[in-house]
C-alpha cells in the first residue's frame, strides 16, 4: 500500500506550510490553479469527501471558515473565492483536502474546478467538484457526496 502523501506534511518534506493548529494544516499548492491556491487538510487521515457522513458537516464548515481566514490575508472579494473538494476518482491524493482559491484562475485551469449548482432536493448537480457549502448542506441532510447529484 502506498503511503499517503499528505499524512506527513511538513516543511522538512518540502511543503510550504502557511498555517497550522493541532487539527489542521494549510500549505501552498505545488501547482497552483489560481493566483492564491492553498490546500487545507485535517491532520487525521480521512480518505476523501466521499468518506464523510452527516456528523462530519461541522468539520467541512470549520475547514471553510479557516479557508476564508487564510484568504483574508490576500483580500480577494467573496465573489473571487472558491473552496471545494474533488470527488474520487477525480482527485489526485487520497487524503481529504480543501482547495482554497483566491481567483483569478490561471489560463486553462478553471475547467478543473467546475461548480455544478443543485436543483430540486439536491445541493449539487452532476460534477467532480463540490463546493464546501454544498458538501456541508448535503451532509447535514444525511446525503453522501458523490459525482451524481447530492
Amino acid at each position: 500500500m502506498t503511503p499517503c502523501g499528505f499524512c506527513h506534511v511538513s516543511a522538512a518534506n518540502g511543503f510550504h506550510i502557511i498555517w497550522e493548529d493541532e487539527i489542521f494544516v494549510a500549505f501552498r499548492d505545488r501547482n497552483p490553479a489560481s493566483e492564491h491556491h492553498i490546500q487545507l487538510i485535517p491532520k487525521r487521515h480521512i480518505t476523501s469527501v466521499r468518506s464523510l457522513r452527516k456528523q462530519d458537516a461541522e468539520l467541512v464548515r470549520t475547514m471553510k471558515t479557516i479557508g476564508d481566514k487564510l484568504l483574508d490575508e490576500f483580500d480577494p472579494s467573496p465573489t473571487m473565492r472558491v473552496m471545494g473538494f474533488h470527488i474520487p476518482p477525480f482527485n489526485s491524493v487520497n487524503h481529504l483536502h480543501l482547495h482554497v482559491q483566491g481567483l483569478p484562475y490561471k489560463p486553462m485551469r478553471r475547467a478543473k474546478y467546475p461548480i455544478s449548482p443543485g436543483f430540486g432536493p439536491f445541493h449539487k448537480g452532476f460534477g467532480w467538484f463540490v463546493e464546501a457549502d454544498q458538501a456541508a448542506r448535503s451532509l447535514e441532510n444525511g446525503r453522501t457526496i458523490g459525482v451524481f447529484p447530492c
